[in-house]
């Protein structure tokens, strides 16, 4: 439940920004669209994409090499090439961008709507998650952020839930273009035996045995709480078997079984 209301205050929050206002300080690139407009001169407006040499053509002037440069440089350009070609005695330019295809950061894993999203400006993973719906059902608490600075790539688990909680923002990393977030998928225990639904569940944080039997609807009339062991893997992934205390935390994998009472 905490998990799916910080979705949606994440989502929200994102949708107070448009691509316009992502793009303001982020580098124009290939696929980039482009709305460009110059005051009192509604001839020279235009709807472009930018080429994959980073080039638009634009009237009057022909090719212009915009890729890398901020759209307020790229007006800048567009401007003086304008005035210093004689077109125009003062050429006021306005790019709004119209699409972010140059900038994208892969949100994948257990999200609502897993793909590649536009990035620009500073965003960061609380961001992101939310341009993707936020965390799905069967989410985790953790997601896997891969980045790649100075050639160098590096990966980082960042537990989501614990970082909202406490209200320390030190591990909601700043994206960039090429990034990847990945959301895990939780951690799961199974419950058989006497009890009304077995199989597999969610394993919540810090859950406990009498947690795992009410979730899995309770004994039968048959079981007996007296009987439930857990199988689970030890260090060395060997099987052991364990007598199970109400209070006893379980581990991701765990198996619960509830015993027949004779009696």
């Amino acid at each position: 439940m905490m998990k799916r209301i910080c979705a949606c205050l994440l989502a929200m929050m994102f949708a107070i920004y448009g691509i316009s206002s992502l793009a303001a300080d982020t580098p124009l690139g290939p696929g980039d669209g482009l709305k460009i407009s110059v005051f009192g001169n509604p001839d020279l407006s235009l709807e472009t994409k930018i080429s994959e040499a980073g080039s638009i053509t634009f009237p009057l002037i022909g090719d212009v090499n915009i890729g890398g440069l901020s759209a307020a440089d790229a007006e800048k350009k567009i401007s003086g090439l304008l005035t210093g070609g004689g077109f125009l005695r003062k050429a006021e330019v306005n790019i709004l961008v119209t699409e972010l295809q140059s900038q994208q950061v892969s949100v994948l894993g257990q999200v609502l709507h897993p793909g590649r999203y536009p990035v620009g400006g500073k965003r960061s993973v609380t961001d992101m998650l939310a341009v993707a719906g936020g965390v799905g059902p069967e989410g985790g608490d953790t997601a896997t952020v891969v980045r790649t600075r100075n050639g160098k790539t590096t990966k980082q688990v960042v537990n989501l839930v614990e970082m909202i909680q406490s209200a320390d923002m030190k591990s909601n990393l700043d994206l960039a273009n090429g990034d990847v977030v990945y959301v895990d998928r939780a951690p799961k225990f199974y419950i058989y035996g006497e009890v009304q639904h077995p199989g597999g569940y969610k394993l919540e944080h810090n859950m406990t045995v009498i947690q795992a039997l009410s979730i899995g609807g309770g004994l039968t009339p048959r079981g007996t709480e007296r009987g439930v062991r857990i199988k689970r893997r030890d260090a060395k992934g060997n099987l052991v078997e364990i007598d199970a205390k109400h209070e006893e935390l379980l581990q991701a994998d765990d198996v619960v079984y509830v015993k027949e009472s004779f009696f």
